[in-house]
């Protein structure tokens, strides 16, 4: 009995460390929330029915602070005891010739070329010489798509910039001055519906600033999209 524990023992080692292998790191730390949560409460309800209900309220509002549940009285994980779940919310920065995106929960940033050589690929399917080609490219047609394509390598080829040629880059002053938003796309870029209220632009613009800070891989012309998409929304309201 011992050995066929022992054999079980090594096959769920064997696949934890498989999947933890090939994971994506954000989905990693989310299930191990889930899995941490739902094991807290196996053991409140175990506490429970050995009546240690003081123990039991305790672990049992850990493990639903660590499942996130709106209804205890401690701060979700990893966010204010203001702020609330931004419900798998994503930002779209559109130019010419690259569409971004940014997901409100994990920070992750993907997105598409719209035009030019690589139209219709994603750009996580492109390797770093070819997001520098498309680099060029924007730097000759769309200042715009350049800043996001910028911002999109700081975060998955960082260092990038110690070898690259720099020549295309229009100077500090450019990134001051982004294109002309239409209403829609400022909704889009924080992510919301048509005709949200004040208070959800402005939690989405306090999600989204956390996640576009220069320590975080963002951009100061990013920040300038969302900050002028807030403006424009909230115009609407005074």
């Amino acid at each position: 009995m011992s050995l066929l524990y022992g054999l079980a023992a090594l096959a769920v080692i064997w696949w934890v460390s498989k999947f933890f292998a090939g994971a994506n790191p954000a989905v990693l730390a989310r299930t191990a929330k889930r899995v941490g949560g739902v094991a807290a409460l196996g053991l409140a309800a175990l506490l429970l029915v050995r009546g240690r209900i003081d123990m039991a309220l305790l672990v049992g509002g850990a493990g639903g602070w660590l499942l996130g549940w709106g209804w205890m009285p401690f701060p979700r994980l990893g966010q204010s005891p203001r702020s609330t779940p931004s419900s798998g919310a994503v930002s779209r920065v559109r130019s010419a010739m690259i569409e971004m995106e940014l997901d409100h929960d994990t920070g992750h940033m993907s997105g598409s070329v719209l035009a030019g050589a690589h139209a219709g690929r994603r750009l996580g399917d492109l390797p770093e010489p070819a997001l520098k080609a498309l680099l060029a490219e924007c730097a000759a047609r769309d200042p715009d798509g350049l800043r996001l394509l910028e911002a999109y390598l700081d975060r998955r080829f960082p260092g990038w910039r110690v070898d690259a040629d720099r020549d295309h880059d229009a100077g500090p002053g450019a990134q001051a001055k982004p294109g002309a938003m239409t209403e829609e796309e400022a909704y889009q870029i924080l992510g919301l519906e048509p005709g949200a209220p004040p208070e959800e632009i402005r939690r989405a613009h306090r999600t989204l600033m956390m996640k576009l800070h220069p320590d975080q891989g963002g951009t100061t012309y990013l920040a300038a999209r969302v900050n002028g998409a807030k403006e424009i929304l909230l115009s609407r309201h005074r």
